[in-house]
């Protein structure tokens, strides 16, 4: 099980920064997500910086075509030496009709013809065939050799897909290399919900689950005591009551038994209510989506969790809490060591 840390909307220096800590720690790489700050350049930054993995997790797709993606992974996976992985997702909506100003519907069918037309460009890139992509959202067909970037001496980037539903699951496990799992996660979601949805995506292109990258984002809560907990469970708290409020995610909170809690958050939400948002995320329901411990007992408490399911967990407060305490590259090493021997 390889270990990564998060980031996302920082300035470039300081990604290039945390991903020194990162591998003076001995984890395995950065996830750099797309908010305010587009996370390619960010894994530029990263991997210029240092000799780790470095994954965008995720990058939008639909408001990219998907030769401008698929060049620029290209180009990523050159410079990393072979160590970028090219995480995309739909985002939702409103976002992409009213931030990007490009079409959303339909996501499934879109993002599906997406990812055919990013194997079709690699493999012209390479030279292996022409550039023959006609699907129903995207037609490529046009690429002299001047404008190609031509074949490289590592392999095509992976493409891993964030997946929330069961259709967004299948068609990760038919098409991508791996998926992003949505933070808002349980162990009884991830063996309900995401693996069997994944391995029948994969039966589907006639190959197995143990062929796919799990990245599974955790919301760690670590600290010597409770008070140094606290804070990192209450931050955890907040975000779950947002990702909560989103009625596409209301059954994973079903799954635990608890109905009506999205429809309570959203309720808070609507009248601005901020604390109320966060009183709706109970300390039992909480303890179901985050992983406690102190710096000894953590990497345990990460197996226990995600032992058997994830091949890379993703620490969702890294970024933040190394930023705050430098000492804590140095004391993450004996962790990744142990979820390193896990397998």
């Amino acid at each position: 099980m390889k270990l990564d840390v998060m980031a996302g909307g920082l300035p470039l220096r300081t990604v290039q920064e945390l991903a020194v800590d990162v591998a003076e720690a001995g984890l395995d790489g950065l996830v750099l997500t797309e908010s305010g700050r587009t996370a390619y350049l960010s894994c530029a930054a990263a991997s210029l910086a240092a000799d780790i993995d470095v994954l965008t997790g995720i990058a939008v797709a639909f408001p990219r075509s998907p030769m401008v993606t698929a060049s620029t992974a290209w180009e990523l996976a050159e410079v990393s030496n072979g160590r970028f992985r090219l995480g995309l997702g739909t985002q939702i909506r409103a976002h992409v009709e009213r931030r990007y100003g490009v079409a959303f519907e339909p996501p499934g069918p879109r993002m599906r013809d997406y990812l055919l037309a990013l194997r079709s460009c690699f493999a012209a890139f390479r030279g292996d065939e022409p550039l023959e992509h006609r699907g129903p959202y995207h037609e490529l067909t046009l690429l002299p050799p001047a404008w190609s970037p031509g074949a490289i001496d590592v392999a095509d980037p992976p493409i891993d897909l964030a997946a929330v539903n069961p259709w967004m699951l299948r068609l990760a496990g038919e098409l991508a290399d791996g998926v992003h799992v949505h933070p808002l996660n349980t162990r009884t979601y991830l063996e309900q919900t995401v693996v069997p949805e994944l391995a029948a995506g994969a039966a589907r292109a006639g190959r197995s689950l143990d062929e796919l990258e799990i990245i599974v984002p955790t919301f760690l809560v670590v600290g010597e005591d409770d008070d140094a907990r606290r804070r990192w469970r209450e931050g955890a708290r907040m975000q779950l009551a947002f990702y909560g409020s989103t009625p596409n995610y209301s059954f994973i909170f079903e799954q635990l038994g608890r109905d009506g809690v999205t429809d309570l958050l959203r309720q808070r939400q609507r009248e601005g209510d901020l604390a109320g948002m966060a009183a709706v995320i109970d300390d039992a329901l909480l303890d179901a989506f985050v992983v406690s411990g102190t710096t000894e007992s953590i990497a345990d408490a990460i197996l226990e969790r995600f032992g058997g399911i994830a091949t890379r967990v993703v620490d969702y407060f890294g970024a933040a809490a190394w930023g705050r305490d430098r000492s804590s590259p140095a004391r993450w090493s004996t962790v990744a060591e142990t979820l390193h021997g896990a397998g």
